[in-house]
């Protein structure tokens, strides 16, 4: 029988860590396959998206819609479900909550990144942005991290208390700011989770500053000024999540800058060789069906 995960019991079935371990060890696993996503414009300005991806066992889809006008509501912004299917057999094996494996493959890329590029991986945190990505990156440094401060910044004066009581909850010492471009002085450590609607980040990074902007992922969407981008472009280095941002990132984009030419995570993994660059780092993740793959390889082994 098809088992059915609501966001709790997903969310059980996905720990931070072992989302990082499969990630590793789905970026060096051959029979891996990602067609590219399909993303299909709705009227209100929503987004359908439909993102396949397969390996040697397993098949899964992941059908989500992307309502940013749902931004501040009681309604979330990502809505939907990954479905997986068993290979051998074609049966339908496991359906997750969509919004929870978004969220919590995305921190676990983000920390895995962190984890292999952060030239200063024990914070101050800063987090920008206190919604469910907020909250899931906060969660993931924190467990694979040795974290022991995080400042949050949001326009949600509520959300971004809240958040605070919940790091607070996991031992950190943390605290609400204002402006974050002033925070940036203070922590190494920076994630941008935010609806990407207008860049929140202007100031210029410490050289020892690991930034992973999560929240733009299509050419019109900008969490970070072009300056800044342009900035770590030529006095750090930037990652890619997968060779897809090259046209969906649009932080990069609109700094006019060549992103096809930026090194991406499966090649700071594998140790590829990569010209030794110090500076900040600034990590430009889109997302990828291999993530949610990874998660779907990770739920079906804790069933």
């Amino acid at each position: 029988m098809t088992q059915l995960l609501a966001a709790r019991e997903t969310a059980a079935a996905l720990p931070y860590l072992a989302l990082v371990t499969e990630l590793r060890a789905l970026l060096a696993d051959a029979s891996v396959q990602v067609p590219p996503r399909l993303v299909q414009a709705l009227p209100g300005g929503g987004s359908l998206f439909v993102m396949p991806a397969l390996d040697a066992r397993i098949a899964i889809t992941k059908l989500i819609t992307f309502t940013p006008a749902n931004a501040g509501t009681r309604r979330a912004t990502i809505q939907g479900d990954v479905v997986v299917f068993d290979i051998a057999t074609g049966e339908r094996r496991l359906i997750l909550d969509g919004p929870t494996i978004t969220a919590r493959r995305t921190a676990a890329v983000s920390l895995l990144a962190a984890q292999r590029l952060a030239p200063s991986p024990q914070g101050p945190l800063l987090i920008v942005g206190a919604g469910a990505q907020g909250k899931a990156h906060l969660e993931a440094f924190a467990q694979g991290l040795k974290l022991q401060e995080v400042q949050i910044a949001s326009n949600g004066e509520r959300s971004a208390q809240a958040l605070a009581s919940h790091a607070a909850k996991l031992g950190l010492r943390a605290k609400v700011v204002n402006d974050p471009n002033q925070a940036m002085a203070e922590c190494p450590l920076i994630v941008t989770c935010t609806p990407a609607n207008e860049v929140v980040l202007r100031a210029m990074p410490r050289d020892d500053a690991f930034i992973a902007a999560v929240g733009a992922f299509t050419p019109e969407m900008v969490e970070l000024d072009a300056q800044l981008c342009r900035h770590i472009a030529a006095h750090g280095r930037i990652v890619l999540d997968t060779p897809d941002a090259a046209h969906e990132a649009g932080d990069l984009l609109q700094a006019g800058l060549d992103v096809s030419g930026f090194a991406s995570l499966r090649e700071v993994c594998a140790k590829v060789s990569l010209a030794p660059r110090r500076g900040p780092v600034l990590f430009k993740s889109c997302g990828w069906a291999g993530w949610d793959l990874a998660a779907a390889r990770v739920a079906t082994a804790q069933g």
